[in-house]
């Protein structure tokens, strides 16, 4: 069970690894290579509008949905499972919150660099700082599925 344990809690680190990285290659894609399309919305009006408009919309609704959604599904799910069950699970909606905050940091990184736009910007800044909230991390695995090391019991 603990290989179980350390098995999932190295993926979901190298995830959140991977995320971050995205977030920097968007930086880098765009200061570096996008002398093609970084700018191309700059003068259209209607267009950045609309742009900005759909990420704040997706920031808002990928936000309080990657943050709620342990909650639920901790309440809902998790916890009725076998543990070996609720590791899968649990790793598998770590993913899924990883990458619900991944599309506003895509999406306002590109709305950012295509119509320079900081209200993109501040919409992939949003995504970064919420993913500040989803850390792995072994002791909070343990914590959320109630897990406790066999020498200590529940630890207070």
């Amino acid at each position: 069970m603990e290989k179980m344990i350390i098995q999932t809690d190295r993926r979901l680190k190298l995830a959140y690894v991977l995320f971050w990285l995205l977030a920097v290659a968007i930086v880098v894609a765009g200061e570096c290579w996008g002398e093609r399309w970084t700018g191309c919305w700059a003068g259209d009006v209607q267009a950045t509008y609309y742009a900005e408009f759909a990420v704040i919309l997706l920031t808002a609704i990928c936000t309080y949905g990657a943050l709620k959604l342990f909650s639920w599904v901790l309440t809902g799910t998790i916890d009725r499972q076998s543990l070996p069950q609720a590791l899968r699970t649990y790793g598998r909606f770590a993913l899924i919150r990883l990458a619900m905050l991944a599309l506003p940091v895509v999406c306002g990184g590109v709305v950012y660099y295509l119509a320079f736009s900081t209200t993109g910007m501040y919409c992939a800044l949003i995504g970064l700082t919420a993913s500040l909230f989803c850390l792995p991390g072994e002791e909070r695995m343990r914590r959320d599925l109630h897990i406790y090391k066999e020498e200590g019991g529940p630890e207070a």
